[in-house]
């Protein structure tokens, strides 16, 4: 129990240097609002990354069932976690002197962040059975086919600059994500 104290306390520092960056970026489009025009389907997926780290925060508490710990498995978890942080910083750039709108910015880089969300979708199959193989089976055959959906759409996403559908899995990702954050902790059940 020790070992998860101090290992839940590295993960906290990075899914909290996540929500800042997040809240950073969208602070800096309520003070600049005239600087660069925002793209609603931009901040849906920052709104998005917001849900998710904070459902990734009360998901992780069942690491504290976890009772062989290794540093393979604690470099994982970091990593794991760590890459929520990559996409919080590629949703919001340090400066987008090259860039249009937020936009032209989310166009360019989609391939980087569809690509790393996708990743994340894989790992968080391994992150959840970290947390023993019953657990991950509690979830059912949603659970599996919910990642390898948002995979192959990620991945279409990486590919395509159609609007339409990066506008559509944009609000369909923030439905499913909010039926899915509350049928799982019971809150409508």
């Amino acid at each position: 129990m020790e070992l998860f104290v101090h290992i839940r306390v590295v993960m906290g520092i990075i899914l909290s240097l996540s929500v800042a960056r997040l809240l950073a970026g969208v602070a800096r489009i309520v003070q600049h609002p005239g600087r660069k025009p925002v793209y609603w389907v931009h901040l849906a997926w920052a709104l998005s990354l917001f849900l998710s780290l904070i459902h990734l925060w009360w998901w992780e508490s069942r690491l504290a069932h976890v009772v062989d710990w290794s540093f393979l498995r604690y470099l994982f978890v970091v990593c794991y976690i760590t890459l929520y942080y990559f996409l919080c910083a590629l949703l919001f750039p340090e400066q987008m002197d090259e860039y249009r709108d937020f936009r032209d910015y989310f166009d360019s880089r989609r391939a980087w962040f569809f690509g790393g969300l996708a990743l994340v979708y894989a790992l968080d199959v391994f992150d959840t059975l970290l947390k023993g193989r019953g657990y991950l089976l509690g979830f059912g055959t949603e659970y599996i086919l919910r990642n390898c959906v948002y995979i192959a759409l990620c991945l279409l996403a990486a590919r395509t600059r159609q609007a339409r559908f990066h506008a559509v899995f944009a609000v369909a990702n923030l439905l499913y994500q909010v039926s899915w954050i509350l049928r799982v902790y019971e809150v409508l059940g």
